[in-house]
């Protein structure tokens, strides 16, 4: 039991990582956000330079870019604060599955969160069994 609950505690606190790092990554598509708008609204036009609509959709592609990186990066907060308080099991599964497609570090804590979440004492835990230890808030 206590291996059990250790091993969520580290679990947690790996997804905190991952979270930062994901933040952290997630914000690099700014770049393309600002090349874009200075290539949409730079001065007049020349023959051998894009058109400012694609400059724009530059913008627009980083934008989105941001956006799903932050949106991932939130899942794994929300996913760490459950595994704390061992709560949505299958929540958990799905963002540890999720977390596979950030390579390298999401793929091996993607791939851990899956194994500890299947094992029969661990959904005994977030189901809330008498004999298990409560829940850290």
């Amino acid at each position: 039991m206590d291996r059990d609950l250790e091993q969520l505690r580290l679990l947690s606190i790996f997804h905190y990582v991952l979270a930062g790092i994901a933040g952290l990554f997630s914000l690099f598509p700014s770049i393309w956000i600002g090349l874009g708008v200075y290539m949409a609204t730079t001065g007049p036009r020349q023959p051998g330079l894009p058109p400012p609509l694609f400059g724009w959709a530059m913008a627009v592609l980083g934008v989105a870019l941001v956006i799903c990186g932050l949106g991932f990066t939130a899942l794994v907060v929300l996913a760490a604060r459950a595994l704390q308080r061992r709560r949505h099991h299958t929540f958990c599964v799905v963002v540890g599955a999720l977390s596979c497609g950030f390579f390298p570090f999401g793929t091996v804590l993607g791939v851990f969160t899956i194994l500890v979440l299947a094992r029969p004492s661990i959904r005994a835990i977030f189901q809330g069994d008498a004999a298990v230890a409560p829940a850290v808030e």
